[in-house]
């Protein structure tokens, strides 16, 4: 069992997920550490697997890839063979950023970043020629209100 988290290692985490490019110095002083205790709490937390990775969040519009759209995937096919298929077919086009396999109604949702309609249909027909699916539903995103990678720290 991983030990609960406390008030400190909460207000580590939640610096490093809003800028992962803070200085230890930074961090040390907001959460009222010195360098090497904060370090090593850091180090911590990174090797039990609460810090995944650090990395920069990119400017979708300056890339020109501003366009959201989120597909639902309907299949009849729900054996292990084809599951594994589609995930290898998924995880090869680098439009699609996000993959979920879905209660309900629908049985995965795709989040697909592209240029425009012309690049979200070349990623519908590589879809549709390289796997069997038996409905894809296309929603695209008119307004992005609210976006955040940080995670709610409340329950850890």
């Amino acid at each position: 069992m991983t030990p609960s988290l406390d008030k400190i290692d909460k207000a580590i985490l939640d610096l490093l997920q809003t800028n992962a490019s803070a200085s230890l110095q930074e961090v040390s002083e907001q959460v009222s550490l010195s360098a090497t205790p904060c370090w090593r709490r850091i180090q911590r937390l990174e090797r039990e697997g609460y810090i995944r990775q650090r990395v920069a969040l990119l400017d979708p519009a300056k890339l020109h890839v501003g366009v959201t759209v989120f597909v639902s995937v309907r299949t009849s096919q729900h054996n292990e063979q084809w599951v594994k298929r589609f995930t290898t077919v998924v995880t090869a086009i680098p439009q699609i950023v996000e993959f979920y396999r879905m209660s309900g109604d629908v049985d995965y949702l795709l989040r697909v970043v592209v240029p425009d309609i012309k690049g979200y249909d070349a990623v519908y027909q590589r879809l549709i020629r390289e796997i069997e699916l038996s409905d894809v539903s296309s929603s695209f995103a008119m307004e992005q209100i609210k976006y955040t990678t940080a995670l709610p720290l409340d329950y850890a």
